[in-house]
């Protein structure tokens, strides 16, 4: 059997309240919920699907990811977005960040089997957000403030159970 995974950085519980806000505020305006069923989190390597008896691999190589770098702080300032007619996403816009771009290689150097382009992002609309409906959001959150920073001290690997659910955590040091 298959199940999906993927690796990320989820900020402290108080973020993912304050992320959860704007899925809901999309979920109630502008007909998009698919956001809402995942905390906000970054992610370093999306989804991708093993066999559940290849797990143990999976953990062998998110333990070797060098991880051996300084706690570091993200900041998180305002909204942006994919327009993308067919698949638009909405999100809020971490600050550029070279710790967060170097955390992200140390990933890739274990998980390379698969080639996209980091864009670091926390999305708040995607999936079922119609092009039409995207338009109108754009227009009251692309002006939108929202300020808030973390500490990222840890990455985390997840399985999906109907839910995402972390199945092994790394701390940086």
């Amino acid at each position: 059997m298959k199940k999906m995974y993927f690796i990320a950085i989820y900020p402290p519980q108080q973020i993912i309240d304050e992320v959860r806000v704007f899925k809901e505020d999309l979920a109630a305006n502008y007909n998009n919920s698919k956001a809402i069923k995942n905390d906000a989190h970054i992610t370093l390597f999306p989804p991708f699907s093993r066999e559940v008896e290849l797990e143990s691999d999976i953990i062998d190589a998110f333990e070797r990811i060098d991880t051996n770098i300084a706690p570091f702080e993200i900041e998180l300032n305002g909204f942006a977005s994919f327009p993308n007619p067919k698949n638009p996403v909405l999100f809020v816009q971490p600050e550029e960040n070279a710790q967060l771009v170097d955390l992200y290689h140390r990933v890739k150097r274990q998980f390379n089997f698969s080639t996209y382009s980091f864009t670091p992002h926390m999305t708040i609309g995607y999936r079922d957000l119609s092009y039409e409906n995207y338009l109108k959001v754009w227009e009251v959150y692309k002006n939108k403030s929202y300020k808030t920073k973390f500490i990222v001290d840890k990455i985390l690997v997840l399985r999906h159970d109907g839910k995402w659910v972390p199945i092994a955590e790394k701390k940086l040091a």
